[in-house]
């Protein structure tokens, strides 16, 4: 694996000052602290919580209460919030800052999921160009000392861009930093990320970090990212499925001290034991965490000299000790295979027409049964 390396950078965020210029994305199912945790020990950064749905938070949903724990090795603490509300947001906000549950807030207008996006919400909603200023202001006014940042993309389709003025509204509301997916929701995550897009971004926000997203698969990339478009720092989300060394790949490429990893196949099952592991501790049940660690073998396997029987079985485990028997029988001393297991992790998806809510497009301003519904649309569960 080649390693690029750039000058010693640091990043931050309000308050809060990060080792190296690199952040976790928010990913559904994925993000939670058993893999959190597990990036933490391969590297530095901030790492953020899945998508925390502020209607089951102010509801106090048990799953909702149950994502927004904190393992007492995690600091600083993230959270992600979706929501198309500003005063069920600001509410929300206010309860993670009176309890302590995070030391930074993200809010999430980037997601291009139907759930979603036809309700309002997620990469939907910025738009609605005072909605947007609306929720950023509430929110950043309810977190007070607490850093509040937005994540969005560059808008709806490449006829309805919305980054620029997104950026600045977020930037005049008080938000500590702007992170861009350098992709519209038409395209999911089709195609290839404009980074250019980025570097507009940051020349239009000037006064607070701009973060890249976007097809960052190795350190390479991310040192990349950050000379093409001049970015603060980068968020990594499918480049790190089934390969959480590469936050350490990553701080070595910025400066910070970082063990090299000799990704052997015994290695590889070894991370994905110990993520099981954390999955079990996680839920507090080896079904659940066997269950869950399953869909992670694609990615973590992805490019080595496992058989397609032997993959069939990961993928069906059901307890650690059969866990175990199957690694086993696993060439540990198989060496990292190159090419073959670099690039794109996780679906692309296809282009695809958003889903909206009726007539969302005609005006940027919301009208007042247009907001009413969206009163009544907040998504109930977290994590997507």
């Amino acid at each position: 694996m080649s390693l690029a390396t750039a000058p010693a950078r640091s990043l931050r965020i309000g308050p809060i000052d990060i080792d190296v210029p690199v952040v976790l994305a928010p990913m559904a199912g994925i993000t939670n602290t058993a893999f959190r945790r597990l990036c933490r020990e391969y590297g530095a950064g901030l790492y953020v919580s899945e998508m925390i749905t502020s209607r089951a938070l102010v509801e106090r949903n048990d799953v909702t209460m149950r994502l927004i724990r904190h393992h007492e090795s995690e600091t600083p603490r993230s959270i992600q919030l979706y929501g198309v509300d500003p005063k069920t947001i600001a509410e929300a906000v206010r309860i993670i800052v009176a309890e302590d549950h995070a030391d930074h807030i993200d809010l999430n207008f980037g997601c291009p999921v139907p759930k979603v996006t036809r309700k309002g919400g997620g990469a939907a909603l910025p738009w609605k160009t005072r909605l947007f200023s609306d929720i950023v202001d509430q929110a950043v006014k309810a977190a007070g000392p607490i850093p509040l940042t937005v994540k969005m993309r560059k808008g709806i389709d490449r006829d309805h861009l919305t980054f620029l003025d997104a950026g600045r509204a977020a930037e005049d509301a008080g938000a500590a930093a702007v992170a861009l997916h350098a992709r519209t929701a038409s395209e999911f995550y089709s195609g290839h990320a404009d980074w250019n897009a980025i570097g507009e971004l940051k020349q239009a926000v000037t006064s607070i970090p701009v973060l890249g997203n976007g097809d960052i698969w190795s350190a390479d990339d991310a040192v990349r990212m950050m000379a093409e478009t001049d970015c603060d720092g980068v968020v990594v989300g499918r480049g790190c499925l089934g390969r959480p060394w590469l936050f350490g790949d990553l701080a070595a490429a910025f400066g910070a001290e970082s063990r090299p990893v000799d990704a052997t196949l015994g290695f590889v099952a070894d991370a994905f034991r110990r993520h099981a592991d954390l999955l079990v501790e996680f839920f507090e049940d080896e079904d659940r965490g066997c269950r869950d660690i399953r869909k992670h073998v694609s990615w973590y396997f992805k490019g080595y000299p496992v058989g397609g029987e032997l993959r069939t079985a990961l993928a069906k485990v059901e307890s650690l000790a059969q866990m175990d028997d199957l690694l086993g029988q696993l060439d540990r001393d198989a060496p990292y295979p190159g090419a073959d297991a670099e690039g794109q992790r996780g679906r692309a998806g296809h282009p695809k027409r958003p889903a909206l809510p009726d007539k969302w497009l005609d005006s940027r301003d919301v009208a007042e049964d247009t907001r009413q519904m969206l009163r009544g649309a907040e998504i109930e569960n977290s994590g997507g």
